[in-house]
């Protein structure tokens, strides 16, 4: 679903019209699951990566909260990277590494019979990529505390118009313009465009 298509222009009308009549903690639950929706429609199969990039670091970053030894503080920073860079990895990167490799092992006079497998690349996964890793990253240097709003870090993750254009937020910024939370006197949840009030 791309922005000028005209899914989208029927879409839109509809995430607004259900937002504008819901109650403060349903509008972000509304908000998310049309992200999900937003995303899933290039292809559901790729929602399970955006999932687990969620629950990874919804858990490390509290995780991280409670844990006091550096040792244990490095360890979970460690899954966190390896668990999100291996994903980016995997889909961005693995047919251009082992292509490469297969080619110059080829020039010394080698056959090496590597089965290249072409992914498709996921839409928007350098930048929930790298916007969970800013947040737990953040964590790990004790900018910020960790949320144990699992609605809203999945929002600030999968936020639709954010999630395919970027740029990634750091986790201040979008708590305060994405995920507001009760009691703020403003709708913001863009920093610029659009704002739901």
């Amino acid at each position: 679903m791309l922005f000028n298509s005209l899914e989208f222009f029927i879409f839109l009308p509809i995430v607004l019209g259900v937002y504008y009549t819901l109650s403060f903690r349903a509008q972000n639950a509304w908000l998310l699951v049309a992200s999900y929706v937003f995303y899933g429609s290039w292809d559901w199969r790729f929602l399970s990566l955006i999932l687990i990039s969620t629950a990874v670091d919804y858990w490390v970053g509290n995780r991280l909260g409670r844990a006091e030894g550096s040792g244990t503080r490095k360890r979970l920073l460690t899954l966190s990277m390896v668990t999100n860079l291996g994903i980016l990895g995997a889909f961005k990167y693995y047919g251009f590494v082992v292509g490469s490799a297969a080619a110059m092992i080829e020039s010394f006079d080698f056959q090496p019979h590597i089965t290249v497998l072409q992914f498709v690349l996921p839409v928007g996964i350098s930048f929930y990529t790298f916007q969970t890793m800013s947040y737990t990253i953040d964590v790990y240097r004790r900018r910020i505390a960790p949320t144990r709003d699992l609605l809203n870090f999945g929002l600030y993750v999968a936020y639709c118009p954010q999630l395919v254009a970027g740029p990634p937020l750091n986790a201040p910024v979008t708590s305060c313009r994405c995920c507001r939370q009760k009691g703020d006197s403003g709708g913001s949840i863009s920093p610029s465009g659009l704002n739901l009030s």
